[in-house]
This record gives structure tokens, sequence and C-alpha cells, in this order.
């Protein structure tokens, strides 16, 4: 195969995705593309506002708060805003995915994401497991690393529509 037809090919995941009955009803449905995307919208926001209000805990602002209990309060709502930008970028992607996964803003996304996802386990397993014993400085750097991961992840994922 040549190299043109190897780039025109589609992922054979992508084609799956978007001739799937998920794909079908992104494209056809008047409301459900334009109801997903404000999801989309929502769920990042309160994804990256959590993820940046907890980040700027960890790195020294509002020390009178423990820790723990900020991360009883904000993680949830963290989790909450993926689960929502997760499921509702699913179905979005699935409206055009042979296009969208050959996008140079969405590998950069895809590949932020996971770098994302790997700093969050950092975080949690390695840096700073017990939430109520004192931050150190890997935690720190793991905070700062996220909160530029998260904000990345935010900006390519609009740029999607540019390219």
């Amino acid at each position: 195969m040549d190299e043109h037809a190897r780039e025109a090919a589609p992922v054979a995941w992508a084609a799956w995705l978007e001739a799937s009955g998920l794909g079908e009803a992104a494209r056809n449905s008047l409301w459900l593309y334009p109801v997903v995307s404000i999801a989309h919208v929502l769920g990042l926001a309160v994804l990256v506002g959590g993820i940046l209000a907890f980040d700027l805990r960890v790195l020294g602002v509002a020390r009178g708060i423990p820790l723990a209990e900020a991360g009883r309060l904000i993680l949830p709502l963290a989790r909450a805003g993926f689960a929502a930008a997760a499921a509702s970028g699913v179905v979005m992607l699935a409206a055009d995915a042979t296009h969208v996964v050959g996008n140079p803003a969405f590998l950069v996304k895809a590949v932020l994401l996971l770098l994302a996802g790997a700093n969050v386990a950092l975080f949690h397993v390695i840096a700073q497991a017990d939430l109520a014993s004192p931050v150190g400085g890997l935690a720190r750097a793991s905070a700062a690393c996220s909160a530029v991961l998260w904000l990345s992840v935010a900006a390519s994922g609009r740029a999607i529509a540019y390219f």
C-alpha cells in the first residue's frame, strides 16, 4: 500500500464507531449532538476546575484547608466531570470518528489525556498516596504538571474544530 493510501485508510475502530448506532444517532438526531456538546463543555469545566483547585491546594494555596479535606470535597466533583466529559466525548467522536482520528489536535489531546491519567496515578499511588501526609516535592511537581496537562487537554480539544 502506498503512503497516500495508508494515510487515507481510516483506522478500523474509528470506522466501526462511526458506523455504529451511536455514530448514526450522533449525526442524524437534531438534538443529540448539541446536547452532548454542551455536556462535554460542562463536564470539562467541572473536571478541570476541580483539578485546578486541588492542584493549587497541593501547591500551597489555602494552606488552612487540610489537603485530605480538600480532596474529599473536590476530587469526587472532578471524577464526575471526567465521567461526563468522557461519555460525551465518545458520542461526539462517534459522529465523525474517521475524520477526527487523523486530526492533529485530536492526536495531541489523546496523548495529553494519557499523560494526564498517568500523572493522576503517579500522584495518588507514589507522590501523595496519603492525603493526610505532608506534601512533598514530588507531589508538588505532579500537581504543577497536572495543571498544565489538563489545561492543555482542554485547549487541544477545543482546537479540534480548527484542524
